[in-house]
């Protein structure tokens, strides 16, 4: 199963970068039919992981994908799935 991994952490202050880092693992995982995305977050207070729930949420990107995992054994990281 492929897989595609995000790590956030480096520029969890950097808004921009952000946006721009979601959007192209996104057009990635679309682009080459990858199942799986993983987002890390890391646990810190939250913010972040509120900003790309939001991010998520968007219509125009919510489309592109099937469902949203939290991880409930480390709340640092999410989990997203495509369409096949």
């Amino acid at each position: 199963m492929a897989k595609l991994k995000l790590d956030l952490h480096d520029i969890y202050n950097k808004g921009d970068e952000i946006e721009n880092e979601l959007n192209n693992i996104i057009e990635e995982a679309v682009e080459k039919k990858i199942k799986t995305v993983e987002i890390i977050t890391g646990k810190g207070s939250g913010q972040l992981r509120k900003r790309v729930l939001k991010f998520l949420e968007q219509p125009h990107i919510k489309s592109q994908y099937h469902r949203l995992n939290k991880d409930n054994n480390n709340y640092g990281r999410l989990f997203v799935y495509f369409k096949k």
